[in-house]
């Protein structure tokens, strides 16, 4: 008989941002980030490494003793990197289960935890986008 290893479960958390759809998921390790099976460390350009890093200094010791899993899909680069840091720090707040890092967390960011609403429009007939119109001749 072939034994199974037995799936480790984690935390699992969602968030949105545009039409970019972000999964993280928080197990007990070593505090590897991993980011659609790459390491968070080879994000470019420089900037957004920091962007989607900063749950991660706010959460303090508590990332080095966990491994989070994120898989992004859908939406441009930018909006990917914002719903990942979402999903990292929803996942963290719930893992942790402590009110005072969701308070440092809404007080440092609010986007981190609340999910972007937002939407784009949906083009309208007669113009060339959502809101643009032809423009009107005179003449």
């Amino acid at each position: 008989m072939v034994d199974k290893k037995k799936k480790r479960k984690g935390i699992t958390s969602k968030a949105k941002k545009k039409e970019a759809k972000a999964r993280a998921v928080v197990r007990k390790g070593r505090g590897i980030v991993r980011i659609n099976h790459r390491n968070m460390l080879t994000i470019q350009p420089e900037y957004m490494l920091e962007y989607v890093r900063e749950p991660l200094e706010i959460a303090g010791p508590l990332a080095g003793e966990v491994n989070i899993e994120v898989k992004v899909h859908g939406g441009g680069f930018m909006g990917q990197m914002v719903a990942a840091r979402s999903a990292i720090a929803k996942s963290l707040v719930e893992f942790r289960g402590d009110e005072k890092l969701k308070k440092r967390m809404l007080a440092y960011d609010r986007m981190m935890l609340v999910d972007d609403p937002r939407r784009v429009e949906p083009k309208k007939p007669l113009g060339r986008k959502a809101r643009k119109k032809r423009q009107l001749s005179r003449r």
